[in-house]
């Protein structure tokens, strides 16, 4: 199943923005050898051996490729509260739906490894990772019928979703690695898991994830968040989206933001 014809504009604009991320290359000044002459260096050098300095420098300067070391595991709450109408037209779903899609043009454009999951729970004994792409499988259609066919249903298990996207995002070897989570609300699920224990259990999986190196970032909708998502992410490791339908377009801007080298 290809990208709905109604994305198309604005997935053709995010992959030239991401691609020109792919193609960031930058000068290295002061090389022993390159593609042109560092005038700054070689007037430096002219001036010291004016004054009887001689020390060995580069001359000149060669552009290099930016190598974009990171990996990124994305994790879409699909719990049956995303059914929830936002207006007469769209629910929840199909915003995160929208997200997911335009997440995976504007990231297969730039090269960077990523992950796409989406996640719901009922009770402890059963969280549900539904494998959207996994980081060895390539972009395709394949992966955007999978996210259209997405139904919402169950509850919200953060700390165990966190947990299992740590586990599979913590095996890439690349140096940076962003667990990003993209939720319409706070922990919850039948076994107590609500309110202070399920706010708890998700501090905790997010506390083990920086443990181990990764950067966890929540993206959110909920307008309550403030009163709950500081100290499950922190002041700086959460953004509220106030415009729900903004979702889809500022998704990708938020990585380029959390991926600036």
């Amino acid at each position: 199943m290809g990208l709905p014809l109604r994305l198309s504009p604005l997935a053709r604009k995010l992959r030239r923005q991401f691609e020109h991320l792919r193609n960031d290359r930058q000068w290295l000044r002061g090389q022993p050898q390159g593609s042109e002459l560092d005038m700054q260096a070689w007037l430096d050098f002219h001036v010291e051996r004016q004054h009887g300095q001689c020390a060995e420098r580069g001359l000149f300067m060669e552009q290099r490729q930016n190598r974009r070391d990171l990996a990124c595991l994305l994790l879409a709450d699909l719990s049956m509260s995303t059914d929830a109408h936002l207006d007469d037209e769209h629910k929840v779903i199909d915003v995160i739906t929208d997200s997911l899609l335009l997440f995976g043009e504007a990231l297969s454009a730039v090269g960077d490894d990523f992950a796409l999951y989406g996640f719901s729970s009922l009770r402890r004994q059963q969280v549900r990772m539904q494998e959207l792409k996994s980081f060895k499988q390539r972009y395709g259609d394949d992966t955007r019928g999978r996210i259209q066919a997405l139904k919402p249903g169950y509850y919200t298990r953060m700390g165990a979703a966190i947990r299992q996207a740590t586990e599979l995002l913590g095996k890439c070897k690349q140096r940076r690695k962003l667990l990003l989570l993209m939720t319409d609300g706070k922990p919850n699920d039948l076994d107590l898991y609500e309110g202070r224990y399920g706010v708890e259990d998700t501090r905790q999986a997010v506390l083990e994830a920086r443990r181990q190196g990764l950067l966890p970032f929540c993206i959110t909708i909920d307008q309550e968040a403030g009163d709950y998502l500081p100290y499950m992410f922190g002041a700086n490791g959460y953004t509220l989206i106030k415009e729900p339908q903004q979702l889809p377009f500022r998704l990708p801007q938020l990585y380029k933001q959390l991926t600036q080298p």
